[in-house]
């Protein structure tokens, strides 16, 4: 008589441990934990199965994991482009880049810029944003809430060059050559892992990322049912949100259900980027934010 297989004890679960960070970027994007991703990884279980990242922004965490079997996915449609042709074609990549640069460099920089910002806008895509997300100012892509349509100006500092940002995309390519990319939502994501798997949810900051993609829809509520509905078929879930933090002024306090988490560690990962536009060139002192690192297990 066959048994199904035995759920994962949360109360007995090896951490990872120690991991050696990873700091070559590949997109500039906002609320990346890249420079962090290996205090958070140090708390990944030691034996997970498969890796799955159901929010996955600029993909920092998962480069420093390298897992050798994961799954990662984003409702974001243009992002994930990027993220495809990074495993399926990364001399396409590097052309969609390079050819931008060229643009860029050819004449009226800021002219250009809007232009690829225009055309973007006009129909989003993954080869503008890929360029958009490295020449805009301070790295910081945000989308006005009434039209959805991108808005920062041209970067002072001029992007990266062609051949530095290939050598990105070997390096990203080759950490992330046992991922598969997805275009989903993320509770359609967070449906498929198995028992032994580790979910990894990194989602927009409740309180201060509404100029984010995603952030006017995103549901807090819902995915704690989504991590809920992990555990209880024996998926391990990481969750990273809002700790000891400001938005406006306000403290930002969020109490997950009872129960449905068993430890919580703080990670400090440094001063808000988005504080930082906002505070119009006034000091940083006191805006530290720290992550509040929830496990179920």
């Amino acid at each position: 008589m066959n048994r199904p297989p035995a759920l994962p004890d949360p109360t007995d679960v090896p951490l990872r441990g120690p991991v050696l960070p990873f700091k070559t970027q590949l997109l500039k994007w906002v609320g990346s934990k890249q420079k962090f991703a290996h205090d958070i990884i140090a708390h990944f279980p030691a034996n997970m199965q498969m890796y799955h990242e159901p929010f996955l922004g600029a993909g920092g965490v998962m480069a420093v994991l390298a897992p050798g079997r994961g799954f990662g996915s984003d409702i974001f449609g243009p992002l994930v482009q990027i993220w495809q042709a990074l495993a399926a074609d990364p001399d396409q990549l590097k052309a969609w880049y390079a050819d931008r640069w060229q643009a860029f460099h050819a004449g009226d920089r800021v002219a250009a810029y809007e232009a690829v910002k225009a055309r973007y806008n006009a129909a989003p895509n993954g080869a503008d944003l890929l360029f958009l997300c490295r020449a805009c100012y301070g790295g910081g892509v945000r989308f006005r809430r009434r039209d959805g349509h991108m808005s920062p100006p041209c970067g002072s500092h001029p992007p990266i060059k062609p051949a530095a940002f290939a050598r990105r995309v070997d390096l990203w390519h080759a950490r992330l050559r046992g991922v598969q990319f997805d275009q989903l939502d993320y509770r359609e994501a967070m449906a498929r892992p198995r028992p032994g798997d580790l979910v990894y949810c990194d989602p927009p900051y409740s309180f201060s990322q509404t100029i984010l993609y995603g952030a006017q829809a995103f549901s807090l509520p819902d995915l704690f049912s989504a991590i809920e509905d992990c555990r209880r078929r024996g998926v391990h879930v990481a969750l990273s949100i809002d700790g000891t933090k400001k938005s406006g002024g306000v403290d930002c306090e969020i109490s997950p259900p009872d129960g449905l988490f068993t430890q919580e560690i703080m990670v400090n990962i440094g001063r808000s980027m988005l504080r930082r536009f906002q505070m119009g060139g006034q000091t940083m002192e006191g805006e530290q934010v720290r992550d509040r690192l929830l496990l179920t297990y």
